[in-house]
């Protein structure tokens, strides 16, 4: 059936375009990346405080910014800024950020999150605002 296809990628466009998708799947993606490398089996791994909490809090709560980013798109600033925090302290306490690639992973989705505006808020380019 073209037309249902056609109806269902329409929806969803539709639903991706009303959040910051891109910046939600990527702040998601660093983070499970990051918990998969703290329980990769390598000499390298490192663990800070008792028994690495932080190491398992921080991704953690990255992952739950990368959702929440993609549930709630009205407070993406807030999960956003969280999700910039979280990416710098996986820094320390994640094996450097997952091996540096997964904390830029994060950094980066955190500020196409940040930067994301819905379509209501948008300007057209080229026209002065009017007070």
């Amino acid at each position: 059936m073209p037309g249902a296809d056609a109806a269902r990628l329409g929806r969803w466009r539709a639903w991706r375009r009303g959040r910051p998708f891109w910046g939600g799947l990527l702040v998601t993606l660093a983070a499970a990346e990051i918990l998969l490398t703290l329980r990769a089996p390598l000499p390298v791994i490192l663990h800070i405080g008792p028994q690495g909490l932080a190491g398992y809090l921080v991704p953690v709560v990255l992952l739950l910014c990368g959702v929440l980013l993609l549930a709630h798109p009205s407070q993406r600033v807030f999960y956003a800024l969280l999700s910039l925090l979280l990416a710098l302290a996986s820094w320390l306490t994640s094996n450097l950020g997952g091996f540096v690639l997964r904390m830029l992973l994060g950094l980066v989705g955190g500020c196409l999150a940040f930067a994301w505006t819905p379509a209501k808020e948008r300007q057209p380019p080229g026209r002065a605002v009017r007070g």
